[in-house]
């Protein structure tokens, strides 16, 4: 991962948030500061307050985070890396309580839709809450043996909180993948190894052209892991592209790509180069 003078990295959340694990997970002895929004977040690295920024971009079950997509094309940071963090989704309770005594589960809402066949064996009432380490702090200072949170494990340290179960959610694959945001991009010469470019793009508006402006990866053999499009400007017609793709924009053919690409486009910002995560590789051999 790159390395920022500050040693500080920004997270959207309360402590113990999945974001806050991510920043710990990836970097290790550094301080973490929450940050009451993504907006937030990212005006802590701009500012100076912070030298990265650690912001969730997709999940594996809930899809696309919107705000991260319309916000970071605009924020002034540059992607430099990304991590890839597995959710771990505990059952935590007050002391005193168990699983007997719980009625209710509070949490985010899509914490909560992961864990739809927990609250249907315990019975219990979902209740949300703004995320999930909030939850858990909120039932931490309510204390009673009722009310649990689903949040994760650090959460429970935390708040100091019980966990009564661990690995709650539905799904084994349960995974969050996160840009880690800098004020300054990585530049070439880059070293050897596995990249991944991020991109967004804006096509204009006329028939055929975003099949023009993406054959020039299918000719010039480069993998497009990513694509999503998404409205801007309130304009029916003025779709915005994010893009991920494999290799480095000072490869050949990558470089031929992003040039047919812009001839196409009305619009197109390189968000960042980076080191792809082992999590990727591993997916990857696998496949």
């Amino acid at each position: 991962m790159p390395q920022a003078p500050s040693g500080i990295i920004a997270f959207q959340g309360l402590p113990g948030a999945y974001s806050d694990l991510a920043c710990r997970q990836a970097y290790p002895g550094w301080t973490t500061l929450p940050c009451a929004s993504f907006e937030a977040a990212i005006a802590a690295v701009r500012e100076g307050r912070a030298g990265l920024a650690m912001l969730p971009c997709e999940n594996s079950l809930a899809g696309r985070v919107p705000d991260i997509h319309r916000l970071l094309p605009d924020s002034g940071l540059h992607v430099v890396g990304e991590h890839f963090e597995r959710v771990e989704h505990c059952l935590l309770a007050p002391k005193g309580a168990s699983i007997a005594t719980l009625k209710r589960a509070h949490s985010h809402p899509v914490a909560l839709g992961q864990v739809l066949n927990l609250l249907r064996d315990l019975n219990l009432q979902p209740v949300i809450e703004a995320d999930t380490a909030g939850a858990a702090s909120l039932i931490a200072e309510r204390g009673g043996v009722e009310d649990a949170a689903i949040a994760s494990q650090l959460a429970a340290e935390i708040y100091g909180l019980e966990i009564l179960r661990k690995n709650v959610e539905d799904a084994a694959h349960n995974t969050t993948r996160f840009y880690v945001c800098s004020l300054t991009q990585l530049a070439p010469p880059f070293e050897a190894g596995d990249w991944v470019t991020s991109f967004v793009f804006r096509v204009r508006n006329i028939p055929a052209a975003l099949y023009k402006a993406l054959g020039g990866f299918a000719t010039n053999g480069v993998n497009m892991t990513k694509l999503e499009s998404y409205m801007v400007g309130g304009a029916f017609t003025a779709t915005q592209f994010l893009a991920d793709v494999d290799g480095r924009p000072d490869e050949p053919g990558l470089a031929r790509a992003l040039e047919e690409l812009s001839y196409f486009s009305a619009d197109l910002r390189i968000l960042g180069t980076y080191r792809a995560h082992p999590l990727r590789l591993a997916q990857r051999e696998g496949n």
